[in-house]
Parts: structure tokens; sequence; C-alpha cells
């Protein structure tokens, strides 16, 4: 690209055209908000828009790319100019020939890039010593090289265990610790790592982007505690409240611990073996440089762990992310981003079409809870608020602060609301109720384009050990009567009343 066409060089807290590959994954998909409220300019880059729960939206800031990186990027389909990139992929979980696909991708991203004018390229690389990598670190470090092969700088944030629900690592300890009252101990579960807060990581994502004392530099980051993956286990356990026990074997191989991962978890064969290959060796923070330049105090695991959990987390990241997006000029409709778990954890879900208009429906589903009640079987909705108040909870006697409006943050019987959108139909809820485990109650009005509209209404529940599972067993045959009911009261409301 000829000077006279390369962007301006930015100043500190300038507006930047950022590039957001990976924009539709765990860290990607949390970074998103951090760079809209610095006011800077996202394009993001996706395989599939239609999974992506972002609308391409420029007044607000938002870009969204359809592209594959295996194939050669051209700036027909992206951006002609960028001031930074962010490489935000990678592929755990593939079959075949990953380490070849990885570097496949990685050359087209930096030749696509380096026409551009940007000037700095940030990438999400994993921690551990050169001479002692599985197979993927070694694709991740081979990643690191392409990169630089190419004309743009680049910032190498080398992290391990990232803690935050969603995180893979995090859902395998979260899973297993959850599942199992006594664990085999494999001999990789005595390797050591330096787990780090999501929050920390994205911290640092966003506080290179930009920073001169950055640009073309490589960063071990991690939290402050050298942790062992049975200490990170029992610690889980202790956080969690559950009583658990590691008893240790003399020999489990790799293929055998991949197996074993494979029938008690949730995840597929290949990640399980990625994952052990990837444990096996020590991940330890050697250069911790990062912290001079990007001040954090990092996050303790177990403080990690209760984040990562907290019922205060989500509403956390609606309040604080919201407020500072919708101040800018770069807004975004964030509630998109409020997803509730799927890992591990069960599903009621039910749906009926409208047959009202969908404000009317609307409005009821906004004047549920409180002085109008649940629309069915209120007497069980009552007694379930006395149950809870009688081992300590707050049962219904919160009721709701507004008879028809509702807005994150706001108390509903024994609910807390997380997403109140009602342009979209949407309202999501979580259980503020003595639980072995935790819940969410979510509706939404889905659009077809030929089909009427229906109201989806799904109750998700994530067990906290055998008691949580037992709890869900003995309440799913309810399920019809309370959730049935809800839903038919909250869609035929209207139709009843004018049969009357």
């Amino acid at each position: 690209m000829p000077a006279a066409e390369r962007p301006t060089p930015s100043v500190p807290g300038r507006s930047l055209r950022v590039l957001l590959t990976g924009a539709n994954g765990y860290i990607g998909m949390r970074l998103l908000p951090l760079l809209l409220a610095a006011g800077h300019r996202v394009h993001c880059v996706v395989r599939d828009p239609q999974r992506f729960p972002v609308d391409h939206d420029p007044e607000r800031g938002v870009w969204v790319h359809q592209a594959d990186l295996l194939e050669p990027l051209t700036a027909a389909d992206l951006p002609e100019q960028l001031d930074a990139a962010y490489y935000l992929v990678h592929s755990l979980s593939s079959d075949g020939d990953f380490t070849e696909l990885e570097a496949r991708a990685a050359r087209n991203f930096a030749e696509y890039v380096g026409g551009t004018g940007a000037r700095q390229i940030i990438y999400l690389g994993g921690l551990g010593d050169d001479g002692a990598l599985s197979a993927h670190l070694s694709s991740r470090r081979q990643v690191e090289h392409v990169l630089r092969e190419g004309s743009v700088p680049v910032t190498v944030l080398r992290a391990g265990i990232i803690v935050g629900s969603g995180s893979a690592s995090f859902e395998l300890i979260r899973d297993l610790t959850e599942k199992l009252p006594v664990m085999v101990a494999p001999k990789w579960l005595r390797s050591r790592t330096q787990p780090i807060a999501v929050r920390d990581a994205l911290g640092y994502l966003a506080g290179v982007l930009d920073e001169p004392r950055a640009v073309g530099e490589t960063f071990d980051i991690g939290g402050p505690e050298v942790l062992t993956y049975q200490t990170m286990l029992l610690r889980y356990a202790a956080v969690r409240g559950l009583r658990r026990w590691v008893l240790p074997v003399p020999v489990l191989t790799p293929r055998l611990s991949s197996y074993w991962l494979y029938f008690v978890t949730s995840t597929s064969f290949a990640l399980a073996r990625n994952l052990v290959d990837s444990m096996k060796v020590d991940v330890l923070v050697r250069d911790d440089r990062i912290r001079s330049i990007v001040p954090l105090d990092p996050i303790p695991y177990d403080e990690a762990v209760r984040l990562a959990f907290q019922k205060i987390e989500q509403q956390s990241v609606v309040s604080s992310w919201t407020d500072a997006v919708v101040s800018s000029r770069s807004a975004l409709e964030l509630d998109r981003l409020v997803q509730v778990p799927t890992q591990a954890v069960y599903h009621d879900t039910r749906r009926r079409a409208l047959h009202d208009p969908e404000d009317e429906v609307i409005g009821r589903l906004w004047r549920i809870g409180g002085a109008t009640g649940w629309y069915h079987a209120q007497w069980l909705w009552w007694l379930r608020g006395l149950l809870d108040r009688l081992v300590g909870g707050t049962g219904l006697r919160r009721g709701r602060r507004h008879p028809t409006e509702l807005h994150a943050g706001d108390a509903l019987d024994f609910w807390r609301v997380l997403v109140a959108n009602r342009e979209r139909g949407r309202l999501l809820l979580y259980a503020e109720m003595k639980l072995p485990g935790e819940a969410w109650l979510e509706f939404e009005i889905e659009r077809g384009a030929d089909e009427e509209p229906v109201l989806r209404q799904t109750a998700t529940f994530r067990p906290r050990g055998l008691a949580g599972r037992a709890y869900w067993l003995l309440v799913t045959p309810m399920h019809a009567l309370v959730f049935g009911g809800l839903l038919r009261g909250l869609v035929d409301a209207g139709a009843k009343a004018r049969r009357g």
C-alpha cells in the first residue's frame, strides 16, 4: 500500500480500526464489548454470521464480515485499512492435521493484514517451554512464527489455564469436580500451571492494544499462584462446598486418561486427548514484564472460581459494559452476549405459537411475578417460595420493583433479572432461591420469515454434585404442570379471556 494511503498513526485514546478474528469464540465474545467501550471501530470476522449474536451495524461501530481463514483473504470481503488486528483463532478440538491447518490460516491472515497498513497484530498463544511442548502447544508456537514472518509487528500473549465459565480447560475441571466424589489421579494431575482469571486475560489483551512498549514483544500472562491440576480440582471443590477425594494410580497412560475424560465428562475424545497432551507439561510464567506495561492486580484462583459462578457475574457484565458502551457512539445490544450455560446442564424447553398480538404477550411477560403471579398453579409457586424461606432463602416476599416495567438488575420474587429486552421479546432470569446448583429461566419471541411468532421458554439447571442431579430428577415430573402451565398462561390468556 502506498504511504499516502496508510492510516494516520494513532495517538493514545484515539478510536482505532480493529479487526477481531475469532469474534464468536470464548475470548472474542468477551473482548468485543471492551473494545467498543473504549470507542474503537471493530470489524468482526466469523465463518457463519448466523451463529454470531451481534448485528452488522456501522453506526454503532460494529462490522460483521464472513470469511474462511483457510482461504486467501482479500480486501473485497474485508476492510482495506486497519490500525490493529487480533488473531484469536485456535483449533484445539480439530481432528486431522491441525498443525498444517493452523499454519495456513495464520499465513492467510498475516498476508491480508500486511496490506491494510495495520501497525500491530495481537495473538493469544499458549504457555510452555519450547523444549517440552505438546502437539497443540507446538502448533500454537508455530502460529507465532508464521505471524512474525509477515510485515506487521506481532504482540504475543502466552496463557495457560483461563479460569472462566466456558473455557475448555476450566469446564473440564468443573465437569470432573461436580460429577465425581472420588477421582483417580493420573500423572498429569501433578503438572504445574499458573491459572489466570478471564478478566485478567481480557485486561491484558485490551491493554496491549496500541501500546508502543508491547509492539513486537512476547509476554507470559498468568495468575498469582502456581498450582497443580490436582490442587485446582480440590480448591474448586472447596469453593463450591463439595467434599472430594483424589486417589493416585500408579499407571494411567495419556490414551487411557483421554478415554477416562471422554466417558466421565461431556468433552469429545479429540478434545480430551489434546487437553491431556497439553496438561502433561508444566506451563508457568517465566517472564512477568507485562505487569509493568499493563498494571493489573491478578485475581487469585479461588476468587476467579467464585467470579465464574457468582450470580452477579452475568449481571455485572450487563451493567458495567452497557453503561460504558451506551455512553459512547459505539453502542451495542449487549444483552445478546449474555448467554445461558450449555455445558453439563439440564434443559426444559417449550414453545408455543402466538395467537394474540406480540405486544400483548410481551406485556403479560413484563408483568410476570409480584402481584400478577405466574399465570398458572400459583399455589405451587407459593409453596416453592415458602420452602425457600424455611431454608433461609428469599422466597416470594420481594415481589417486584414496578408492576409493568422490568430492567436488568431488578429483583423479581426469588429471581434476578439479567436481561430485559422488550423489543426482542427476551427476558432472562437468574434464580436466587436456595438450590443445589444454579438455575435460569429464559423467554424469547422467535420470529420466522414465513411463520407465526413463537414464544420459547427454557428452564436451565446446572447441578452442583450428586445432590443437584437428584434435585432435578425429583422436580422433573412437576415441569409439565408448572412450566407448561406458565407458557400457556402467557400465550393463551387473551384467547381465554375472549372465550370467557
